[in-house]
């Protein structure tokens, strides 16, 4: 297929670089302009990006010129990773302007009209999109993807839901200071310490989970609705001293009685729409269990499935639920960036993309 052009939103921030790195090689996508802010604008991306992932900058995006935020860029999918202090508005401004917003940032996750998608979870939600477009009059639409450590743990909810029904969710994270930005954390606070709190997130992770689960189906008046899950997700968050990695302990209350055994083969039979499509960013599997005791660990399982997989290790019976374990994620990128990518090539296969 001809290749579509794409733009990065925010792209000399650290999501933004993620961005760069995931579509530099992308078999769908090209990289036709990179933006950010006024003081970036006009200066070579090379030059205004303070490049800081562990690979080399892309030669082919050195020399692209960085362009202001507007919507004047020379296609039609936008990939957000603006703050979410301007995400909502530049994010309204590309809409309305016809362009398709494939988002990481906050702004309207929660909208009543806005898709907060994780394409093996939830990929019928893309139906209300022409809804949003009819109600606020744009000739284009926003997509999300959830907070990173909500896109890690509803993976693993999901085929539990799904096979056994899910009640209650109880879970405490160790989130990366990568989850902060590059200078989100001052040093002096995280070493030799744990931040036992972080803005937000525990408010998003237990108010997002119920979106994502949740059902669209037509309300009274004929328009498409959310319906949130009904579970009850209790989240305690921190802030830990590793790079990149997303670790949640999680203990979990069935609708029904399963065996361990039940539970494991759950997990690893879990396949999603993005795996049966054969989307280039879809993991296979989308979830890797391990045996072993002492894993996953962020150093050692980050990276599976090049970021995409979620990891899920000790699983065993919780004397309080019924079930509890450990998982990990790639924040920045199966909690970020290649989500946002993933959910544009859900886009590309549901026809709402076209080269």
């Amino acid at each position: 297929m001809e290749k579509i052009p794409v733009a990065v939103l925010g792209a000399t921030g650290m999501i933004g670089q993620h961005f760069v790195q995931i579509l530099a090689h992308h078999p769908w996508f090209e990289i036709a302009a990179l933006a950010a802010s006024e003081r970036s604008a006009g200066k070579p991306y090379g030059e205004a990006c303070e490049w800081v992932l562990s690979s080399d900058m892309p030669e082919s995006v050195r020399n692209i010129p960085v362009q202001e935020c507007r919507p004047n860029l020379p296609c039609r999918l936008v990939f957000s990773a603006l703050p979410a202090s301007i995400a909502g508005e530049v994010e309204e401004e590309f809409a309305r302007a016809g362009y398709i917003v494939s988002s990481n940032a906050r702004s309207h996750r929660m909208e009543p009209d806005v898709p907060l998608l994780v394409p093996e979870i939830n990929p019928d939600h893309l139906d209300i999109i022409p809804e949003q477009q009819q109600r606020r009059g744009w000739k284009g639409f926003i997509v999300t993807n959830p907070n990173c450590s909500t896109a890690i743990m509803t993976m693993a909810l999901k085929p539990l839901m799904d096979r056994f029904g899910l009640q209650k969710v109880m879970v405490v994270t160790m989130q990366a200071l990568s989850g902060a930005g590059y200078r989100g954390v001052p040093s002096l606070r995280i070493l030799d310490n744990v931040i036992p709190y972080i803005s937000g997130e525990e408010e998003k992770m237990e108010s997002e989970t119920l979106k994502i689960l949740g059902r669209l189906q037509r309300g009274p008046d004929g328009h498409r609705q959310f319906v949130a899950a009904s579970l009850v997700v209790s989240a305690q968050c921190h802030r830990v001293a590793t790079r990149d990695g997303h670790l949640e302990a999680i203990s979990v209350q069935l609708g029904r009685k399963a065996t361990r055994e039940e539970v494991i083969g759950a997990f690893r039979e879990f396949r999603g729409l993005p795996q049966e499509m054969g989307l280039p960013s879809a993991p296979v599997p989308p979830l890797v269990v391990r045996d072993e005791v002492d894993r996953p660990q962020p150093l050692l399982d980050r990276n599976a499935g090049r970021g995409m997989s979620v990891v899920i290790g000790r699983v065993r019976e919780c004397p309080i639920l019924d079930y509890k374990f450990v998982l990990l994620g790639h924040n920045a990128i199966r909690g970020a960036a290649g989500a946002a990518v993933l959910n544009a090539e859900m886009l590309v296969a549901r026809g709402l993309i076209q080269a």
